[in-house]
């Protein structure tokens, strides 16, 4: 049932001065100026990696948005079909490559962006940075501790600089929750329950594709969780101390009495409630189908092959430098997709959700949800009309703010962020939304210090991972 907010005067003008938007605080930095200068050359930009990410937001919405400041300068990927379809679906006329050092070889880059195999991302920002360009890749930034000291101490030699791409934290709704924090309107934060949920339709994908292997994304700990991570290092304006979790492989992989190929060539498909249609999307088809037979790589893969080796429900608790506690769990196979956050002060709490079925008066097709929150359109189908925060000061009423809803781009991120990275354009500098090595670095260790203590039951520190030593403030 939808919360009835109270007559509360000092609550009321709270919201006033915090507002609803974050429009009234965007800022032009000096460089902005020199940006959209027609003297200005567009900046060089090459991708490594065109699978469906890479293609689509640092691809289609990246030449479609900012060819006013950017200029594809090439594109590489191990696989020439998927590298070729890649060039006709951005647009754009470049050289392509399968040899990422012939490309760094022979054209002029100014920024490289990463987008390949989570477990490969060390090899391309190491030599895009060695070559002293800046680089962007995509979350997570690695997936192990000495490949994180590998880009670590490549940072420190580098004139270039990595970019961290954490969307989430331009999300309006998170850039909203932030905020709030920082007005100290609940007091210190001292700790938050944060859960997410994955449903069966997006989250069922990761255990059919190439992320379903810890050797390619070292469990989703790293290729979903850093994401959650790295908003809580950035709520709470510390470093992760240490980290113990629980997690187990129940539902996907071996967890099945019946399996086949996959989905396209399976006996079961009318028993298997996950069968998996890929002929419906064009797509998909011609980058990943008509190219199984240069790499092997199969997109439609079964979610209950045997090889599956990551978790599918983990729990994690984590200490900070500030001795905030942070209680979170991700789940892979819920029947909703959406998300709850609660944060506990010293004066008072706030919390929100996403998602949750029996809240919304509006019901959402779940197989339809995650491709909403990729849409980067001008036009999409009428959502929700606001997100719930609830905060509440000890003693006093509770006070509901209605924030305008946002879902697609990431929560609105994805175009703010590049437009910082792109236009030099910041929504807020007192948010400090861009994120850099270190900020990469404390997202992935969390989820590395995570997978180890699953591994070998055991709290894990987080100094004792790499030589960076974790900050009470930041």
């Amino acid at each position: 049932m939808a919360l009835t907010k109270k007559s509360n005067l000092s609550r009321r003008n709270f919201i006033k001065k915090t507002g609803l938007s974050l429009a009234g605080t965007m800022v032009i930095s000096p460089a902005f100026s020199q940006v959209l200068s027609a003297t200005t050359k567009k900046r060089k930009v090459a991708l490594v990696g065109t699978g469906i990410r890479g293609i689509s937001f640092y691809g289609k919405f990246l030449q479609e948005q900012y060819s006013d400041v950017i200029e594809y300068v090439g594109l590489c990927d191990i696989n020439p079909g998927r590298v070729a379809y890649a060039k006709e679906y951005i647009g754009v006329d470049c050289p392509t490559f399968t040899d990422f050092d012939k490309m760094l070889a022979t054209v002029d880059i100014d920024l490289l962006m990463v987008t390949t195999v989570d477990s490969t991302h060390h090899e391309f920002i190491i030599k895009g940075l060695e070559k002293g360009i800046d680089v962007v890749t995509e979350k997570p930034m690695t997936t192990d501790e000495k490949k994180c000291q590998m880009i670590i101490d490549a940072q420190r030699k580098s004139k270039g600089k990595l970019i961290m791409a954490f969307n989430y934290r331009y999300g309006k709704l998170f850039s909203k929750l932030k905020t709030i924090i920082d007005s100290k309107e609940i007091g210190d934060i001292i700790s938050i329950d944060f859960n997410w949920y994955l449903n069966t339709y997006h989250g069922a994908s990761y255990f059919r594709r190439w992320h379903g292997l810890r050797d390619k994304g070292g469990t989703l700990l790293l290729h979903k969780s850093a994401h959650h991570f790295d908003l809580l290092n950035w709520f709470i304006g510390s470093e992760p101390l240490e980290v113990h979790a629980y997690g187990e492989l129940e539902k996907y992989g071996k967890n099945n009495a019946f399996r086949g190929a996959n989905c396209r060539s399976c006996e079961h498909k009318k028993e298997c409630d996950f069968y998996w249609d890929i002929t419906k999307n064009e797509t998909y088809m011609k980058l990943y189908a008509a190219n199984e037979k240069h790499d092997g790589y199969i997109r439609d893969n079964c979610l209950w092959r045997e090889e599956i080796d990551i978790f599918d429900k983990m729990a994690v608790q984590i200490k900070y430098s500030n001795n905030v506690q942070v209680s979170y769990s991700l789940s892979t196979y819920s029947p909703f997709e959406g998300f709850k956050i609660a944060f506990n002060g010293k004066d008072g709490r706030m919390e929100t959700y996403e998602g949750i079925p029996w809240r919304d008066e509006l019901q959402e097709d779940q197989s339809k949800i995650h491709d909403k929150e990729m849409d980067h359109s001008s036009h999409s189908k009428a959502e929700l009309k606001y997100h719930e925060i609830v905060t509440q000061r000890n003693f006093e009423d509770y006070n509901l703010i209605k924030f305008p809803f946002v879902r697609k781009g990431h929560w609105g991120g994805d175009r703010l962020m590049f437009n910082e990275i792109f236009r030099n354009q910041i929504v807020d500098k007192k948010l400090k939304h861009a994120a850099g090595v270190r900020e990469g670095s404390m997202a992935v260790l969390v989820g590395i210090a995570a997978r180890i203590s699953i591994d070998e039951k055991r709290p894990v520190k987080i100094a004792e991972l790499t030589d960076l030593v974790p900050k009470k403030q930041i």
